[in-house]
């Protein structure tokens, strides 16, 4: 089993004078994996206001609260991070945040694939006004940059228009930004060059920002440079402009690349090894989800946008030479009995593709159209991902975890399972069940590692002086329930969680407690209106 190769110290126990005001929260007897990779130690957890104040032995240091929790036999840990989130903030359910909540997730970071807006401080101000559930950071979008100042045109940016994009991507540095994320796969980012996107990560490179990719071939992208080299543009593009790279979600795509992930890890390690500050998230299911469009129409027919799109569908020559390509790209997927619906129309959800174009009596591509013509449709791809590459990815030191997931709604909608039980499932299957990896390790890289690589130096440790983002689970009950048939099911295990210093989920159940603030690049966090 893989363990992290440095150690922090196992923390000192903080001693409060006997004559201070009693803890707001006090977690006694709990098995303390500190965040760092260190083993559990027996420890009580004290809290005042938003922060952790006292980590030690209580009763020796004769230290009160007003509400005194028994965590006997349960393990604390800080809260989770989901480095790669699509968690809709903005609705009445997305603001509750409860699947990430059951999660032990207490932070989400947002803005990904390219389409994180510029207006950071106008969005977060509207989460706070309304309430979120938990933490958020954001990147600003080269995607959306892009489409703001060209539309969906392929072609190199005029002076003008680059002006514009670079404006943009300072406007969301300038307002709190992490960095800068991509979606290189997906229109209109894919029309971007090399050194386009090289000459935009350069403004969030003047902030200190990130770069995070979802690089432009995971390795099922149509008639594209393969993952190696797609992962070496997204190296590149990071270490030419002078900034950290995260691979959004890592594992190469495709049955023809099931058991290539030291392949991946060799690219990183690599980069690494020359001084390039490169990591990864990742979440273990075999299914990715996304779009119609973008798992079936090559980026040509794109150009333009939707309507542009749809015209070109009633031109018969460009209907028959779409015939032959989406039947092509689908083969790289595993053809049209591995495209599922998780769409919000009712005729579609919950069934394949091919099944939708043997009701409609018409070939896939024509289906494919057809279901096109009333607007995009979002679909999961079941069994792209090799379970074997995820484990083996799990047990590098520079592995997080994302859920990649949007917050899902209230109803009978199948979506993916991963918003429900990426975090649970990943300590079941690779630290609990059959380990390929310790739980410390497990932790390390969904708490401290991820703050540490998000740049900020108060979040991710149980240690006097940080944010008190915890975790309370049940070992021995820890398990995701959230399948791809019945997806609206809630992971197991976790007791209590706490965003800053406020219980968010206690008992078992969530308090409907909004306790989650906005944290701009660097830590700092927006004032409550």
């Amino acid at each position: 089993m893989r363990r992290a190769l440095v150690l922090i110290p196992l923390l000192v126990a903080t001693a409060l004078p006997a004559q201070q005001r009693p803890l707001d929260v006090l977690l006694l007897n709990g098995h303390v994996l500190d965040g760092a990779g260190n083993p559990w130690v027996r420890q009580d957890v004290g809290i005042v206001g938003d922060r952790i104040q006292f980590v030690g032995n209580a009763r020796d240091a004769r230290v009160t609260a007003r509400d005194a929790i028994d965590a006997t036999g349960l393990l604390v840990t800080p809260g989770f991070v989901d480095m790669h989130s699509h968690a809709e903030l903005e609705t009445p359910h997305g603001k509750a945040a409860l699947s990430f909540l059951y999660q032990g997730i207490t932070t989400v970071v947002i803005g990904v694939d390219g389409g994180g807006a510029a207006n950071v401080r106008e969005r977060f101000d509207g989460y706070l006004r309304t309430g979120m559930g938990v933490n958020a950071l954001t990147y600003v979008g080269q995607g959306a940059a892009r489409g703001a100042a060209m539309g969906a045109a392929d072609r190199p940016p005029t002076q003008q228009e680059m002006a514009a994009m670079k404006a943009f991507i300072r406007r969301g540095m300038e307002e709190g930004a992490v960095g800068m994320s991509t979606g290189l796969f997906y229109v209109p980012g894919y029309y971007a060059t090399t050194d386009e996107v090289v000459e935009l990560n350069r403004v969030a490179a003047e902030y200190g920002g990130i770069y995070d990719t979802h690089d432009r071939d995971l390795g099922a992208a149509y008639r594209s440079i393969g993952f190696p080299a797609s992962m070496r543009e997204a190296i590149e593009i990071g270490e030419r402009a002078g900034t950290s790279v995260i691979f959004s979600h890592l594992n190469p795509q495709g049955r023809h690349n099931y058991g290539k992930a030291a392949q991946a890890a060799r690219i990183i390690n690599e980069a690494r090894a020359r001084g390039v500050n490169v990591m990864a998230a990742q979440h273990p299911y075999t299914a990715t989800q996304s779009s119609l469009s973008a798992y079936t129409i090559p980026r040509w027919a794109s150009v333009g946008g939707q309507a542009a799109m749809r015209r070109r569908f009633e031109h018969p020559d460009t209907a028959r030479m779409l015939d032959v390509q989406t039947l092509e790209m689908l083969d790289i997927r595993g053809g049209a009995e591995k495209i599922l619906f998780v769409d919000r129309r009712p005729e579609l959800n919950g069934k394949t593709l091919a099944q939708v174009a043997q009701g409609l009596g018409l070939p896939v591509p024509a289906a494919v159209r057809r279901v096109l013509a009333g607007g995009n449709a979002s679909v999961m791809n079941l069994d792209l991902y090799d379970l074997e590459n995820a484990k083996y990815l799990a047990q590098q030191d520079w592995m997080m975890t994302c859920t990649d997931g949007r917050t899902p709604p209230p109803g009978a909608e199948i979506v993916h399972p991963r918003p429900y039980g990426a975090f649970t499932r990943k300590l079941r299957l690779f630290a609990l069940e059959d380990p390929v990896i310790t739980l410390p390790f497990a932790v390390r890289g969904m708490t401290s590692l991820a703050w540490t690589f998000l740049g900020v130096p108060d979040r991710g440790l149980i240690k006097p002086g940080f944010y008190a983002d915890i975790a309370v689970f049940d070992v021995a009950r820890i398990r995701d329930r959230a399948t791809y048939e019945e997806p609206h099911q809630y992971s197991e295990g976790t007791v209590h969680v706490l965003v800053n210093g406020r219980f968010a989920f206690r008992d078992g159940k969530p308090t409907a407690v909004l306790a989650g603030r906005p944290i701009l690049r660097g830590g700092k966090m927006l004032p409550q209106p």
